[in-house]
């Protein structure tokens, strides 16, 4: 079978990235409590009093938090695929994913403070 390009490559690219987001919404708790969070932290981005690189980089960091959810729970996945013994190597790369997942909400968090403190603190 010959492989799609052009315009039919996008359509199909963009259908398996909503089949990825879809599956992760519906089987990753995680990804839906973030998801959740985005939905309201972007909007107060946009509506209070900041610098357009503060707001760019609130976004920004709150799209990060799903980004590496996603590849979290793509990691997750795939190592649940090849088996559900208990493997060092399985746990250390679940665990990484994991701490991947807590690093870019520190990022966020870090962020979001740095730019919310001259609203709070003058």
């Amino acid at each position: 079978m010959e492989k799609a390009s052009g315009i039919r490559r996008i359509v199909n690219a963009f259908g398996y990235s909503m089949k990825g987001i879809s599956a992760s919404f519906r089987e990753e708790a995680a990804f839906r409590q973030e998801l959740v969070l985005a939905a309201v932290l972007i909007p107060v981005a946009c509506l209070i009093d900041v610098t357009r690189v503060d707001r760019v980089l609130m976004i920004a960091s709150v799209l990060l938090v799903l980004v590496v959810e996603l590849v979290n729970s793509a990691i997750e996945s795939a190592i649940n695929r090849i088996g559900t013994e208990h493997h060092e190597l399985s746990g250390r790369a679940k665990d990484q994913g994991s701490a991947a997942v807590l690093i870019t909400l520190v990022i966020a968090g870090v962020v979001w403070i740095g730019a919310l403190w001259p609203l709070v603190f003058g």
